[in-house]
């Protein structure tokens, strides 16, 4: 089974539209929305039954057993999360500890203790011959790479007859996009023509780069910055990428969204240059040999 991953280099570039696209057109049996921090593919893609939902543990937080503690002051003077404070106990804040566990080793009453800690809820909706993964992390929660990975397996956990698997990762250039990054065949980076996308769309490549993974491009709403348009279509040709195509602006696609549909589900222009980024994707990821790593 290939596995296309599909990231973006900043938020709002529409990377989560064109995955919904992707999704719809080749009609996969098999996807994953791995931005834990804020995931939405959910919204646009229909499902038919209640997922299944498990609890995912991050790392332990400290707890104080006030009984056994002498007040001794170690652990707030060690904590370098500041996490720990007093007021006439001792208790420690959930939100800013990080579970290292140097309290639990200072402390010369063994007061301390740590204790698993759910950080987020993993979702699978498995049915009729199809798999979607997701998960959401908790406010304030960390080890986002680590939840992305359990996203991952859960959805190849799931046995379905798919000779694709379409993945919606996070962006930026973080844990989560790195564990997204393992394992899969292709990642199609989705730009936007604008100063800050063209400084992201170069740290992203440079990640994937790390993979040896195979990388190509697409620009969305190309037509909002020409300029800068050219700009990215000469950044590939200097790092030999392949260039997948041009997005234009549309209104429509706005409305498609906020419908709860894909763009590809409605007559628009977008939707035919998403068509034509597909077909030439699919075309490259599905061709033995084809195409250049970064």
């Amino acid at each position: 089974m290939k596995q296309l991953l599909i990231l973006s280099g900043k938020g709002g570039t529409g990377k989560t539209t064109i995955a919904s696209a992707f999704i719809k057109l080749a009609n996969a049996k098999s996807y994953a929305d791995c931005d834990v921090d804020a995931p939405n593919l959910h919204l646009i893609t229909e499902q038919s039954s209640q997922p299944m939902k498990t609890d995912y543990y991050g790392l332990p937080k400290a707890e104080i057993n006030p009984e056994l503690c002498i007040k001794c002051d170690k652990c707030r003077q060690n904590c370098r999360f500041d996490s720990i404070s007093v007021d006439k106990k001792y208790k420690v804040d959930p939100f800013a500890c990080e579970g290292c566990g140097v309290c639990k080793a200072v402390c010369p009453v063994e007061a301390i203790s740590l204790k698993p800690a759910v950080a987020g809820e993993l979702m699978l909706y498995a049915n009729e011959g199809e798999v979607f993964s997701t998960a959401q992390l908790k406010m304030g929660s960390g080890t986002s790479g680590m939840l992305v990975t359990e996203v991952k397996k859960q959805m190849k956990s799931e046995i379905v007859n798919a000779n694709l698997a379409i993945i919606d990762g996070s962006p930026g250039i973080g844990c989560p996009v790195i564990a997204s990054l393992s394992g899969v065949d292709m990642v199609l980076i989705v730009a936007e023509p604008s100063i800050s996308g063209i400084s992201d769309l170069e740290r992203i490549i440079k990640t994937a780069a790390k993979f040896g993974t195979m990388t190509v491009i697409c620009i969305n709403k190309f037509d909002t910055n020409v300029e800068n348009t050219k700009k990215i279509e000469a950044l590939c040709k200097k790092q030999r990428l392949t260039f997948m195509g041009r997005i234009p602006f549309d209104s429509n696609a706005v409305k498609a969204i906020n419908n709860g549909r894909t763009i590809v589900d409605i007559d628009c222009a977008s939707g035919a240059a998403v068509k034509a980024v597909y077909n030439k994707t699919m075309k490259l990821l599905f061709e033995e040999g084809g195409g250049l790593r970064s």
